[in-house]
């Protein structure tokens, strides 16, 4: 881990992430104006073109701790604020058969890619961020487990930049997908709801669908998203069992801290009060536009991480892992769609 002890250097560090956080939004933004339309998402691009500074020019000494600190704590921060966008009474204008049918994709494609990725012997940190990235929210998913998994930070970068990667070919591709299935909007908007990794980029493939889809497949994902907090918690029960023995009475009392992190609290914490009405809807607008902000500057941060040599370095292997996961998860989908009969 860099050294953050050192104020300009965390200084140096925060500063260039948020240029290239800047960077990506106004070309994200002059993109739009451009084609009419929204062509790529800003986080995507702050990856990619944080992976492109660092590939071609390097990363300052210097700024190593304050990267680190962005791609760290100010993407634990987002998530919190996250929180106070969930609103679960949503659950009431859905069946339970779509509510069962969207735990049982989440669940059921963690655990296939999980599988896929060690049998094409993937270690264990990098195949279960790629489980969760892929099958809950993408690279906020990535950022709540690694720190409860002590995922290696290049493994979290990596893992970061193949979901940016497949991020732009789902949101493109959803459309033409739904077409070719001949789904209708409330389907093709659910298929979108429990496909698409981020709920920006939900709005973004469900908006060709019209009305119907941007709304369902915003409550799919939202309840997706909602998944975070159960899988985080199992994945710290079963990783403090793996680092402390068998026995459950092997974990000491004062990790219960390391168990459930702080900011994973904070996020349930909100999203109940939010769910309660108990969030003003104006403080509930801010926090989600701080929360972008957070993480648009984390994922600049995380770009900054990765080098793209290594991402290439990776494999095939890496990239045939990544790529079967979202497909097994559309496939999910697509049969999720069928089953509650939209």
């Amino acid at each position: 881990m860099a050294n953050t002890k050192n104020p300009s250097e965390l200084v140096a560090g925060l500063i260039l992430s948020a240029l290239v956080a800047l960077v990506s939004a106004a070309a994200a933004h002059v993109l739009e104006v451009a084609f009419g339309r929204s062509v790529i998402e800003p986080l995507v691009l702050a990856i990619l073109i944080g992976a492109t500074v660092r590939t071609a020019w390097g990363l300052p000494q210097r700024c190593l701790s304050g990267t680190h600190f962005a791609a760290s704590r100010l993407l634990e921060w987002a998530v919190v604020l996250m929180g106070c966008t969930i609103h679960v009474h949503v659950l009431k204008t859905m069946g339970a058969g779509l509510l069962a049918a969207i735990v049982i994709t989440v669940v059921a494609s963690i655990c296939t890619t999980y599988v896929m990725a060690r049998l094409m012997r993937v270690p264990h940190g990098m195949a279960t961020l790629i489980a969760c990235g892929n099958a809950i929210c993408g690279n906020s998913a990535i950022a709540a487990v690694a720190p409860v998994i002590k995922a290696d930070h290049e493994d979290v970068a990596t893992s970061a930049a193949f979901t940016a990667v497949l991020g732009i070919a789902v949101v493109m591709g959803m459309p033409h997908l739904a077409a070719a299935l001949r789904l209708g909007p409330a389907a093709s908007g659910i298929l979108a709801g429990l496909t698409v990794y981020a709920v920006p980029q939900v709005l973004a493939a469900a908006a060709p669908m019209g009305p119907m889809a941007v709304q369902l497949g915003t409550m799919v994902k939202l309840i997706r998203v909602l998944m975070l907090g159960p899988v985080v918690l199992t994945l710290a029960m079963l990783h403090a069992r793996r680092s402390g023995g068998h026995q459950p009475s092997s974990l000491p009392a004062r990790r219960w801290g390391d168990v459930l992190p702080g900011f994973i609290v904070a996020f349930l914490v909100l999203a109940s009060v939010s769910a309660t009405g108990g969030i003003a809807p104006a403080w509930a607008d801010g926090a989600q536009a701080l929360s972008r902000w957070l993480t648009l500057i984390a994922m600049a941060a995380l770009g900054l991480s990765v080098n793209l040599r290594h991402v290439a370095a990776a494999g095939p292997r890496l990239s045939l892992v990544v790529t079967a996961s979202l497909v097994a998860l559309t496939a999910m989908a697509w049969l999720a769609v069928q089953c509650v009969a939209l």
